[in-house]
C-alpha cells in the first residue's frame, strides 16, 4: 500500500511515530536511509523506515507459525520524491495471509496497524 501524505516529510514521520505509540505500538527502530547514503558520500531523498509492533499482538502469530517472525515487527516507509511529495508505504495485512505457514485468517490481526497509519495521515477538520 502506498498513501500520499498531506504533510511534509518531517511532520509525516513525527506524526506517524507519535500516532503509532499513542495506539500502543512500540517503535523498535528507525532506519534513516538518507543518512546512511550520506555517510558514504551518496545522495538520496528523505527516506526512513520505521520498525514497529506490539508484542501482545505479534506473539500469538509467531506461536502459530514460528517462521512468521521474519515478517515481524512490521515496517512502514516514509519517503519524499524528487517533486517534494511524501509517501507512506507498507505491506497490507492481506499480503501476509498464509505466509510462513500462518493459519488462515490470522494475518487480519495486523490490519489494525493499517488504520493507525491512515489516522496519522488524516487532516484534522477545518485544516484542509
Amino acid at each position: 500500500m502506498r498513501l500520499e501524505s498531506p504533510y511534509s516529510f518531517a511532520d509525516t514521520l513525527t506524526g506517524l511515530k507519535s500516532t503509532l505509540e499513542g495506539k500502543g505500538f512500540r517503535i523498535f527502530a528507525t532506519i534513516d536511509h538518507r543518512a546512511a547514503a550520506r555517510s558514504v558520500g551518496l545522495g538520496l531523498p528523505p527516506m526512513t523506515v520505521v520498525v514497529y509492533g506490539n508484542p501482545k499482538g505479534g506473539t500469538p502469530l509467531m506461536l502459530a507459525a514460528p517462521d512468521f517472525a521474519l515478517e515481524l515487527p512490521l515496517r512502514v516507509l516514509v519517503r519524499e520524491d524528487q517533486q517534494g511529495r511524501v509517501y507512506v508505504t507498507y505491506n497490507a495485512s492481506t499480503t501476509l495471509e498464509g505466509k510462513h505457514g500462518l493459519p488462515g485468517g490470522m494475518a487480519q490481526r495486523l490490519a489494525s496497524a493499517e488504520a493507525v497509519i491512515s489516522d496519522a495521515l488524516a487532516v484534522p477538520p477545518g485544516q484542509n
